[in-house]
């Protein structure tokens, strides 16, 4: 089963190999749960920074059957110069909640 997936750019262009990157991420989250009926990913910029690179935000929003699981990589610690790292970041993140989620609900 596919994903429902939508991607969202804030703050800077879209990119095809971003959105690519994001897809197969998103294809991973299968392996963890089959019962996902929405991803929301929205990548922004909150602040721009010109002499030291920009720091990216990287939010996904999982709507599971009761429940919707929200991984919003933002925080001073997790801040990061690099969009791929980011990305790969979050979703490892939202595959840890995809595992608790299934363990609690024992499909």
């Amino acid at each position: 089963m596919q994903v429902p997936l939508q991607i969202t750019f804030r703050d800077f262009p879209p990119s095809e190999a971003i959105a690519t990157k994001i897809r197969q991420q998103a294809e991973k989250l299968n392996r963890f749960s089959n019962r996902i009926g929405k991803c929301q990913v929205v990548l922004e910029v909150p602040h721009q920074h010109h002499r030291h690179g920009n720091i990216y935000r990287v939010r996904i929003n999982l709507t599971l059957p009761g429940e919707e699981l929200v991984i919003d990589r933002s925080s001073q610690n997790q801040q990061c110069e690099n969009l791929y790292i980011a990305i790969r970041d979050a979703f490892n993140a939202a595959q840890r909640k995809l595992k608790n989620y299934a363990d609690l609900h024992k499909w």
